[in-house]
Formats: C-alpha cells, structure tokens, sequence
C-alpha cells in the first residue's frame, strides 16, 4: 500500500541538543541541510541520516519541536498537535507528530479517493512556497483538528506522496542497493519503529477497511518479548518496517513501558555492521546499554538496547546487520 516509512520521528523539547546526542552517542550523521526551519511553519526538524546514501536507508531519524508561534502556513496545525499530545500522554517520553508514510503519486491519490469514498475523516495542509505539496492526516478533519483514532486505530498516520523527498533513482533499483565498503561498527539502515498498541486486532482491522493497509505476514506472538507483533511493511525494501505491538504481559519490557506511559511510538532499531564492535565503542565512550544475548524480536541474534536516560527518554536499539541473500 504505502513504499516508505519517511522518518523515525521524536518531539523533543530541543531538537538541535537532541541530534548532537544521536550523533555523539551513536554516530548517526548531520548536515547543515538537513536542518528545516521555515517561518511560516514555525518548527525545526531534522531529517539525520543512518547511512548517508539515502538509496541505502532511505528512512531518516527525525528529532522536531513545533514552536509556540503562528502558522499563516498550516494554522489548524498548532491546534491539531496539542489534541496528539493529549491522545499520547503530555509526560510520555517518546512521542510522535505524525507516523509519516510515503506513496508514489498514483498511490497517494488513490488514497485521497479511497477516503473520501468512504467518507473518512482526513484533513490537508494546504500548499505554500516552502511546502507546494500535499500533506495529509487522517482521524481529523479542518472543522474538526482533533486526532481520533477511528481511521487508523491510533498509529497517527500523515501521508504524502514521494515525489518531494527527491530520493536518487538508484533508490528504487531491483535489487534494492546494498551498502559498499562497511566499516565494523558502522550504521547501515533504521531497520524497524516499533508503536506500541493497546488492541493489535482492532488496529489491524481499521487500517485494513480504511486504508488498505495489511501487515507483511503473519501476527507473531514472541513469548519472550511478551508481546504480539505486526510488521506493516512497505514496497521499498530498504525501507524500515513500522512493528505494531501489543503487550501480552504485564511484567515484560512492552508490558511495563505501556503501563508506565501508554500506547504510542516505542523504539527506534537500526541495523549495524558488526554488534559486538558496536558494543565495544559504546563501552569505550561510557554510554550505557544493555546486551541482549538473544532475542526473540530479531530472530533470536544479539540486541543492544541503549538505556533511555542517554537520550533524554528516547529509546534506541542496535541489531546485526543481515545482508539479503
């Protein structure tokens, strides 16, 4: 249905100090021009890369703030995002602005078509200079800018189309292009997002009438990790998977983390070449992590998981890198 997961996204008061923490402590990259400020859309984003060939990771990690100023370029916006905080939780550590998914053209507008035809709620930004595509959000509509979950069961999805990301042509290539000359310990690609739900079957069905939107495969029940899981893939494969949760136990990691904060986004995985070198450069620069020997969540191989508290709250895992056979 959708090709790309845009972004792994993180509201943080500070985006700026937020991206000296990812690239300091884990070596995720910056530039200048991946920096948006407009000021006719009072936030500040920034779109890091895990690897810098978008080709080979084209999912971005995304620390925002939206700023408390007007929004001549989206002014129902302000009022839309503080209904998506309320629906989170105003303490929850990791929150979203908006799950972004990513269509071609076609697909896009068949969405648009397929949500009016169904009388959905949906709402669009209207085009500006600094933004002349379309956006759209759905759960909300202009008359009414509050989020409510009836469309997608709570992932608070926006989606756009492709064609403003300007993603290099290699990106779409078959086989999908593969990173040359790793490096142990080097980032390859944000491998899955992890959003946590309170009902994975209820989530499941709405994204299916609504959107036309089903998971890669079957639901997995990981008994270790003490939760149910759906991978909502998506067509490009290097894209990162959106890992829709539901907690099975109470005292297990998910269990305890819905308990504490609610349902919401969760983690953010990135695959790296060579864990256990990872590991040792984590260790060298004092940064705390756990070892997960075996987990169930990638297959039974290594895990790290960065403690939150690095990342003021944000929650981080790395995993080994698997090349396509």
């Amino acid at each position: 249905m959708f090709d790309l997961l845009m972004t792994a996204d993180m509201m943080v008061p500070d985006p700026d100090g937020m991206t000296e923490l990812l690239v300091n402590k884990l070596g995720i990259h910056k530039h200048p021009n991946w920096r948006q400020a407009f000021d006719n859309h009072p936030y500040i984003a920034h779109f890091l890369r895990v690897h810098k060939s978008l080709a080979v990771a084209p999912t971005r990690v995304e620390p925002q703030v939206h700023l408390d100023r007007p929004n001549p370029g989206d002014p129902s916006f302000h009022h839309f995002l503080q209904s998506l905080e309320a629906f989170q939780g105003k303490h929850r550590p990791i929150l979203t602005h908006s799950i972004v998914v990513a269509a071609h053209g076609p697909k896009f507008e068949q969405t648009v078509e397929r949500l009016m035809r169904r009388r959905l709620p949906f709402r669009m930004a209207q085009r500006t200079p600094e933004m002349p595509f379309d956006r759209l959000w759905v759960g909300v509509t202009p008359e009414r800018p509050e989020y409510e979950p009836s469309v997608d069961g709570g992932l608070c999805i926006e989606i756009m189309p492709m064609e403003p990301l300007q993603l290099p042509p290699e990106t779409f290539a078959t086989p999908a292009p593969q990173p040359r000359d790793l490096q142990p310990g080097q980032l390859v690609r944000v491998s899955a997002r992890g959003f946590l739900v309170r009902d994975l079957d209820d989530t499941l069905r709405r994204c299916s009438a609504n959107l036309d939107w089903e998971p890669a495969g079957a639901v997995e029940t990981l008994v270790g990790e003490g939760y149910r899981r759906a991978r909502m893939g998506f067509t490009l494969p290097n894209s990162a998977s959106l890992d829709v949760l539901e907690a099975t136990r109470w005292d297990g990691e998910a269990g305890r983390y819905l308990n504490s904060w609610g349902p919401g986004p969760y983690f953010v995985r990135i695959a790296v070449n060579g864990l256990q070198v990872k590991a040792e450069e984590l260790k060298a620069r004092g940064i705390g992590f756990d070892w997960i020997e075996s987990s169930e969540a990638v297959g039974g191989r290594s895990l790290i998981r960065i403690h939150p508290a690095e990342l003021d709250g944000q929650l981080f895992e790395f995993e080994e890198f698997q090349a396509p056979r």
